[in-house]
């Protein structure tokens, strides 16, 4: 905010209202659109879609739209590139939630979350855990200090969807509607909410992808450990939350093949590796492409090379930017061309979204490969496999996991939001 001109950092309740900033964990787009249609959230302004960075997971989605530092892995079971070997995994749900458990910095900033094993619990007994959670955010939210802005994040919508499906976190939605129009009246305009999502969801009928069985049979060695010779066929698979994608492991002289085995495993869409020092390669059984970047006087362009076929279904898109004289002669188009082209695309912002995945620290110990999983398809724990029935999940690059939603009843926001762009509207 400019004041006088001079740079002024907001405080609420003096240079802008308080704000309740409320994460939803995992509410899509479509589904707080639907919920405005049936009347809910009168009064609030139109929800912006916030695209999720892949994979779409919490952590990774938060840590980035709050700029805040990067998860160690994609999960809590993670591989550790320094000691080349998997660690993590359940322990991070027993007992308190002590600084080592705390996956990034973003935790930090926050003034409610549900306690430490009903992150666990929320995939059990998913109403449960909501109505509980309702129920202390409401409380201790009111016994706040009334000057200052108060963040809260909810994971129970997360559960309800993953668990119960679509219905019950339409009941869901209703009750919030009723508890923040409450909110609302205690409060008074002096207090803006802002509501928003880490990511979305794809709902419907989840199978599991048979990887590790697919690339044993390609004549893979499925390990926790990567120390031993050079020249193993070994692949390290963290399997863990039951979600639409797979962080792969290996030596980098078997990248291209395991990508190329991959191809026909059913249920995988595409997985994508870096190439050389400033491109990625998407391969899938639809066809492989070059992602290149390039970085001049602080401009980003892309450049979408096929290779085979049309693997991320881009084509049209590259040639109404040639029609329209937006491609250089080397074939790059600015992020910013891209990003309005595909926005709302099957992948959205694929190129700047899929090429940051390799060559950013969404997590600090980075995947040689990344497998984005057709909508319909889940990889995970066989154990939790054996305990829950999946009605929805997330993950992978596609639309519905991708578009979060960002919504105020103070501020009309920008129609699309990427992530890392997120937090100067989130926080500012």
């Amino acid at each position: 905010m400019t004041t006088n001109g001079n740079h002024k950092q907001e405080r609420a309740g003096v240079t802008r209202p308080r704000r309740l900033l409320l994460c939803l964990d995992g509410v899509p787009f479509d589904m707080v659109r639907e919920s405005r249609e049936r009347g809910l959230f009168e009064g609030w302004n139109a929800p912006s879609h916030l695209l999720s960075p892949f994979p779409t997971m919490t952590n990774i989605a938060l840590s980035t739209m709050l700029r805040a530092t990067a998860p160690l892995g994609y999960e809590s079971l993670y591989f550790d590139r320094t000691s080349r070997e998997i660690r993590g995994g359940i322990g991070k749900y027993i007992g308190r939630r002590t600084p080592d458990k705390l996956p990034s910095s973003y935790m930090d900033e926050l003034d409610y979350q549900e306690p430490l094993p009903f992150e666990f619990l929320v995939y059990v007994a998913p109403e449960a855990v909501w109505r509980a959670d309702m129920r202390r955010f409401d409380e201790q939210f009111r016994a706040a200090p009334q000057r200052r802005d108060y963040f809260a994040f909810l994971k129970g919508t997360d559960g309800l969807l993953h668990i119960r499906g679509a219905e019950p976190l339409r009941r869901a939605l209703e009750s919030l509607d009723k508890l923040l129009n409450e909110i609302r009246a205690w409060c008074g305009a002096e207090t803006e909410i802002m509501l928003f999502s880490d990511h979305g969801m794809t709902i419907g009928e989840i199978r599991r992808v048979h990887l590790q069985t697919h690339l044993r049979r390609c004549g893979y060695e499925i390990t926790d450990r990567l120390n031993g010779a050079k020249g193993r066929r070994a692949v390290a698979i963290p399997a863990f939350g039951l979600i639409g994608y797979a962080a792969l492991f290996c030596d980098e002289e078997n990248t291209v093949k395991l990508a190329e085995d991959l191809t026909e495993l059913e249920g995988v869409d595409f997985s994508i590796y870096r190439d050389r020092a400033s491109a990625i390669i998407v391969k899938g059984a639809k066809g492989s492409a070059r992602v290149h970047r390039r970085e001049e006087d602080g401009r980003i362009s892309y450049r979408y090379e096929q290779m085979t076929n049309d693997p991320l279904q881009l084509a049209e898109i590259v040639r109404g930017l040639s029609d329209e004289g937006l491609l250089d002669n080397e074939g790059y188009a600015s992020a910013e061309n891209w990003f309005a082209r595909t926005a709302t695309h099957i992948y959205p912002d694929a190129l700047a979204n899929l090429y940051n995945a390799l060559y950013t620290e969404r997590v600090h110990h980075r995947a040689d490969l990344l497998i984005s999983l057709k909508d319909g398809y889940y990889y995970g724990s066989s154990f939790f496999a054996h305990i829950v029935s999946l009605k929805a999940t997330h993950g992978n690059a596609l639309r519905a996991s991708s578009t979060a939603f960002m919504m105020s009843t103070h501020r009309t926001l920008p129609e699309f939001v990427r992530a890392d762009e997120a937090q100067p509207l989130l926080k500012g």
